[in-house]
């Protein structure tokens, strides 16, 4: 019988020698919710394995996802009753406890002793998949195809695309600084999306579609604050740490090619992406939104397991060959 091995026994034997190194300087997280994440992780028994929380959160997404998809397929149901003022308070508390789970998983497995790479590798891609589901699933509240008061259909691509993007780009900055420096933007992401939802359950959907001052909407400069803060404070936080590191002789890359070959995978798929988007025959985005934006998700998350998986293996190997030496 054929067996595949995806980890060789060399990787296995360096795993031992491997530590997950984060950073987080988030005022949010680091003075408010890692005291609630500290309290809550003592509440889980000991005997749940981490990887058990990581994928139950994932789960609560998708099974969320799916809830919205039943009653808003092709996003129009945004800005009327048409969904049940309960899908909007399940959306608050599924977005919530898979917050919550991502954030005690990995205090969880230092409490029980049993972080492992293979852990980190599990957590982190299915976070590269959680956060197209975060992103699509808000779209039922804020989408309007073919109005003014909400996202149409290629902004929702574009939307889509720079938050994923930004993902892609901290975990870029982890591959040549081994170290993950958490964005800012998850913790307030994740406390803004709960937020929405519960106002949207008590207040109603028709809010989002209603023009702030100088008649603006909120879509609209959601959009713009996202666009804004990646390029002037997420890309230019990434390249200064990445050249700290450089200074410091503490590069894990030793070449310019080798610190942006992990950036070519995502840039030609978003690419590709594009010009499908802009010369589909069938205009395959409007007439299927919903299943054109699920796929980039999963598309762009194969890509990005595999990305996190290759930078494992070369930061393992490079511990051990500094051990050897």
């Amino acid at each position: 019988m054929l067996q595949l091995r995806y980890v060789t026994e060399e990787q296995l034997a360096g795993f031992d020698q491997y530590q997950y190194s984060a950073v987080d300087t988030n005022p949010l997280s680091v003075y408010v919710m890692q005291h609630l994440w500290n309290r809550i992780v003592k509440i889980v028994p000991l005997w749940i394995a981490p990887n058990l929380l990581t994928f139950s959160g994932f789960l609560l997404l998708l099974i969320n996802y799916f809830v919205l998809c039943f009653y808003d397929w092709d996003y129009t149901a945004s800005g009327s009753r048409l969904i049940p003022n309960w899908v909007w308070w399940f959306a608050a508390l599924s977005t919530f406890s898979a917050y919550a789970l991502d954030s005690i998983d990995g205090k969880h497995a230092r409490r029980t002793q049993s972080s492992s790479p293979l852990g980190e590798l599990f957590d982190h891609g299915l976070d590269s998949w959680a956060t197209s589901l975060f992103t699509i699933s808000w779209f039922s509240v804020c989408a309007s195809p073919g109005g003014s008061s909400g996202l149409s259909e290629h902004t929702m691509f574009l939307f889509l695309s720079i938050v994923l993007l930004n993902f892609m780009l901290s975990h870029w900055e982890k591959y040549n600084t081994g170290v993950l420096f958490l964005p800012w933007g998850y913790d307030l992401s994740q406390v803004t999306l709960v937020a929405g939802y519960l106002l949207t359950a008590i207040v109603g959907v028709e809010i989002w579609h209603k023009p702030l001052v100088f008649g603006y909407y909120v879509t609209t400069v959601s959009l713009t604050l996202i666009i804004a803060c990646s390029i002037f404070l997420s890309l230019p936080q990434t390249l200064y740490n990445i050249y700290t590191a450089y200074q410091r002789k503490t590069l894990k890359q030793d070449s310019l090619y080798e610190a942006l070959l992990p950036l070519v995978s995502p840039a030609l798929l978003f690419s590709l992406l594009t010009v499908w988007v802009a010369l589909s025959p069938c205009n395959i985005l409007i007439k299927q939104p919903r299943l054109f934006l699920f796929m980039v998700g999963v598309a762009f998350s194969s890509v990005a397991g595999r990305q996190l998986s290759q930078h494992l293996n070369i930061h393992i190997f490079s511990m051990k060959k500094r051990a050897q030496e």
